[in-house]
């Protein structure tokens, strides 16, 4: 993989050992001892190598070390360098550069792009989990934040070189699962999603606000006759009737468990569409109906190990006031288990079934604590990959007009939102009169709503709460979906009119005499130098577990094509061969932007 600073690094780390040896000092650098970095000022040099790492070893302050460093490269060919206070900056020779970059760009595509493709994965074995649905309701806004952080990380992951395994938990049990049952058991009985003409999770997620509403309303009336609201809503009639008819559930009642399975068949199936819809794919399904007693017997030899101790009430609890957290309790006193118990079963449990080297767990910024007792109780336990399991926090995300509330029905399906956006791109399109230039308008209208989504959800660091604005997504500029789906369409076309979109070998372009060297110009310079930083924003997002370094590259890759395109005819060069290489530069650009697109899960478009 081509990186134009490694060669420098190895020169600079060249200079700088003989600096040493002329001062009587045995140590030498290594190329991986020399730190490269962006100029914050293109007049200052393509590429600033710090000097502060090595004052302390030549006893010089920085900048004396740059002016040495710069006398000993004065020679070195394929650039220049000059000391500017503590920095060496580096002026890269622009033809070799770009002839190099862009043939390693363009290289062998016969089996696909490859120059994002880092190893530094290689032979690692990472399983993610994401989405965590529940069967009571569908997936709404927050778990399309989930979900395409997920689906990007897995992409990126293996990107780098891992085997990436996909997993997902469903909450398929437990009383809010009755609630909706309930509902449904007591009113729609006889009712499908088929019948009412709603998707089939829509369908489920409506009996669940219904029993909310009557829970609320029998609230209410208990509180008006002077029972405190919290003893309340633990009277209230229907709140009983649903905690029976878990009872039922758990004892296998027959006639409990078909509406059971009915219920979250409808549930499963609508979400798969969802995913489906989206993008996002697993490689196993894992329910919480399955594993919610795994756990129970690690707890016990936990116990007699002396790891956990049993409480006067019979309940095993562990302490972890030496680890800076609470004690846990693990076992309630009748022997059933909790829900972090059911958690390290299900990790146990995942590990004998793919053993991996990492699994990440794609989980809101509310569960921190979860996973931090989660991962201590699983090392006490003696589990030494427990180390290697990692919460992937990430914040909320929510609408201008305010938080939601799946019981009180004012949660954004995600189905709902896509339709509104691609509504919106769709609108857009046959205002601007582009039906025909796009082939399929609601298609495309589609993939725009989606691009316009994730980049939105993906552009913030993962950690940071976030306000979802759907008009603001859907601007055509700026740093939006649409604006870099419309840079891709836009090369599309050009290559089309110019008859070269197919791809073009490294022989043809030898002998169609293509030469990269005739790329110099400003703009065209920093577009060479914003598509070798491809690999480098690749391996960062996944070394980071973190898609927003590859949607601000994407955002300044877009931005240097816009600048090139409008500054240098590409069709219309005036001299043929300057018009092939910056033909060639742009698919070049086209390739990568394709290919970063798909890391964070953005539908390419060639025609907008």
């Amino acid at each position: 993989m081509y990186d134009y600073k490694d060669p420098w690094k190895i020169k600079i780390a060249s200079a700088l050992s003989e600096i040493m040896s002329e001062a009587g000092i045995e140590e030498r650098v290594a190329p991986a001892q020399v730190t490269a970095e962006r100029p914050p000022n293109p007049a200052m040099g393509d590429i600033g190598f710090p000097m502060f790492g090595f004052a302390k070893t030549l006893r010089k302050g920085p900048p004396e070390i740059a002016k040495m460093a710069a006398a000993k490269l004065a020679n070195a060919g394929s650039g220049t360098a000059e000391a500017q206070g503590p920095y060496l900056n580096v002026r890269l020779d622009r033809p070799s550069t770009a002839k190099a970059v862009l043939e390693e760009v363009l290289k062998d595509l016969s089996g696909g792009f490859s120059f994002g493709r880092v190893k530094t994965l290689n032979g690692k074995k990472i399983m993610v989990e994401f989405s965590s649905p529940n069967t009571n309701k569908p997936l709404h806004l927050g778990h399309l934040r989930n979900d395409v952080l997920g689906e990007s990380i897995s992409r990126i992951l293996a990107a780098c070189g891992a085997e990436v395994r996909k997993v997902c938990i469903i909450n398929d049990r437990g009383i809010h699962i009755c609630k909706s049952m309930l509902a449904y058991k007591e009113e729609g009985q006889g009712r499908t999603p088929e019948k009412d003409g709603v998707k089939s999770d829509h369908f489920v997620g409506g009996w669940y606000v219904c029993f909310s509403k009557a829970l609320k309303a029998e609230t209410e009336e208990l509180i008006s006759k002077g029972i405190k609201k919290e003893e309340a809503e633990a009277q209230a009639p229907i709140l009983l009737r649903a905690q029976e008819l878990l009872r039922k559930w758990e004892a296998s009642d027959p006639e409990t468990v078909e509406l059971w399975k009915k219920m979250n068949s409808w549930t499963i199936n609508g979400m798969k569409e969802t995913y489906e819809r989206t993008g996002v794919s697993f490689d196993q399904y894992y329910f919480e109906s399955d594993t919610w007693m795994l756990g129970k017997d690690e707890v016990l030899k936990g116990l007699e190990r002396g790891i956990f101790f049993r409480q006067e009430d019979g309940a095993v609890a562990v302490d972890l006031s030496a680890e800076k957290l609470d004690k846990k309790i693990l076992l309630r006193s009748d022997g059933t288990s909790i829900y972090i118990t059911q958690d390290f079963g299900t990790a146990i449990n995942r590990h004998k079934d793919w053993p991996f080297d990492q699994l990440i767990y794609v989980v809101g910024s509310e569960q921190q604590y979860h996973f931090k007792v989660l991962f201590t109780l699983l090392d006490k336990l003696g589990y030494l990959w427990a180390k290697n399991l990692y919460h992937l926090s990430y914040g909320m995300v929510n609408l201008p007009e305010g938080k939601m509330k799946s019981r009180e029905g004012t949660v954004v399906d995600a189905d709902d939102l896509i339709d509104s956006l691609r509504d919106m791109a769709l609108a857009e399109i046959r205002e601007k009169e582009r039906e025909e230039e796009v082939g399929n308008p609601v298609e495309t209208a589609e993939k725009i709503a989606l691009g316009a989504l994730h980049y939105f959800l993906l552009q913030p660091s993962p950690v940071k709460d976030m306000m979802f604005d759907p008009k603001e997504s859907l601007s055509f500029t700026g740093n939006t979906g649409p604006y870099l789906q419309y840079m891709g369409a836009r090369i599309s076309s050009m290559l089309r009119k110019s008859g070269e979109q197919g791809t073009v070998s490294s022989e043809q372009r030898a002998d169609g005499g293509i030469d990269f060297s005739l790329l110099t110009s400003d703009p065209e310079w920093e577009l060479v130098k914003a598509l070798a930083a491809y690999p480098a924003a690749v391996s960062e997002a996944a070394a980071a577990l973190d898609p927003s370094h590859l949607t601000a590259y994407l955002y300044e890759l877009s931005k240097c094509f816009s600048r090139f395109y409008h500054e240098c005819p590409i069709l219309n060069a005036g001299d043929p061969a300057l018009s092939k290489a910056r033909l060639e530069l742009s698919r070049a650009a086209m390739l990568a932007l394709k290919d970063a697109f798909h890391l964070v899960c953005i539908p390419f478009l060639e025609a907008m």
